[in-house]
């Protein structure tokens, strides 16, 4: 087998022929350079803990998570034909493990719509967490939390 053959053959094994979408992110620096997208989006990385200019996985981390549940609620919203509005704000805390032997997150996400009560946002926000691809990888981490907000244009 011809070495282009066998890998076009690697290359299809690794997408996966039923992904819906496909990426490849790149990260040859850790928290000093920049990370990218092959082909695509190119973003400056820096230490959450230092002042120099980029993003952080932290702000990346959330900016996905919010995004994913925001589209999901959304989803859901469009699918009982319901048109309105709705927020999702994240918040990720970067912390030190009791022991002081390592680090973990503390995640919390508050979500609003528009036009919905206290209950039926919760409702709403919660099947969307369990529905969001984000957060079936955070699974069941203990430090996850989910509020409801009002909603404010």
């Amino acid at each position: 087998m011809a070495l282009p053959s066998l890998m076009n053959q690697l290359i299809k094994i690794m997408t996966k022929d039923d992904a819906l979408f496909h990426t490849e992110v790149v990260n040859e620096y850790a928290l000093d350079g920049e990370a990218y997208v092959k082909d695509g989006l190119r973003v400056l990385i820096s230490d959450p803990l230092s002042q120099d200019p980029g993003s952080n996985p932290e702000e990346l981390f959330g900016l996905a998570w919010s995004t994913c549940l925001n589209a999901t609620i959304q989803a859901l919203l469009k699918a009982r034909g319901v048109n309105t509005r709705s927020r999702v704000e994240v918040v990720v805390d970067y912390k030190r493990e009791s022991d002081g032997r390592g680090y973990y997150f503390d995640l919390t996400a508050s979500a609003a719509i528009e036009g919905y009560d206290e209950d039926q946002t919760k409702k709403l926000f919660t099947n969307a967490h369990r529905r969001c691809p984000v957060s079936k990888i955070i699974g069941s981490y203990p430090h996850v939390f989910l509020n409801v907000m009002p909603f404010h244009s």
